[in-house]
């Protein structure tokens, strides 16, 4: 029997929409190394994946044992900013991808860890942001929690007038697609690496090509 499409696509962004995971690591690691914490880009990666800004200060400070300088944070966005306006890619794949849910007239929206600024600024610089209406871009400083809590996934879904048992989640990180569950959401899990296990745990309907996504979602 043929898929029903879901009535709503909320996606991630970082790792979903546009490859940006790598730059960001890559900063955040120089910027704390700076404060006298020395992380590897992958040690960074492992440790902070899918976790808030201001959740990941936290968590250096931590480690640190002691608060970092005043304005960090805000140094850190603009750092990063400046590296992503070198160039930020699209996830290879995602374009065509979004062309065929536009073309089914499916409504989608994007829920992100990540402030409303940063979404604006990658998926403009990706070529994205033209998939996205206008009201379209839900971040995690719009509700209390964060991922792994299903607030922004509920949010997203209240605020573009669907009910979440027909809403879709594409996420990439343990911590999104925990949320995507706990909001009683699908999920589907994008492992272009192929690694399945982590997502899979979490209830996830694993894919490692954005070629497949329309297929997943009952597209023809």
């Amino acid at each position: 029997m043929p898929r029903v499409p879901p009535t709503l696509v909320i996606f991630d962004c970082d790792g979903v929409l546009v490859d940006t995971e790598a730059i960001s690591n890559r900063v955040m690691a120089d910027a704390i190394g700076e404060v006298g914490l020395a992380m590897s880009v992958e040690e960074v990666t492992e440790a902070f994946e899918g976790m808030r800004l201001d959740d990941i200060a936290a968590a250096v400070e931590k480690r640190l044992g002691e608060r970092l300088p005043e304005g960090w944070v805000i140094a850190f966005e603009e750092r990063r900013a400046a590296e992503f306006r070198k160039g930020v890619e699209a996830v290879p794949g995602i374009a065509d991808a979004l062309a065929l849910i536009d073309a089914a007239g499916l409504r989608r929206c994007v829920a992100s860890q990540a402030s409303q600024q940063k979404m604006e600024l990658t998926l403009g610089l990706s070529g994205l942001i033209e998939h996205f209406e206008k009201g379209s871009l839900f971040s995690s400083r719009m509700v209390e929690r964060g991922k792994p809590y299903p607030d922004l996934f509920l949010l997203a879904a209240r605020s573009m007038g669907f009910q979440p048992a027909g809403c879709v989640v594409v996420e990439d990180g343990v911590l999104g697609a925990r949320a995507g569950q706990l909001a009683g959401m699908e999920v589907l899990g994008f492992v272009p690496d192929g690694r399945s296990e982590r997502l899979a745990r979490e209830g996830a309907r694993t894919f490692e090509s954005m070629a497949e996504l329309p297929r997943l979602l009952g597209l023809s």
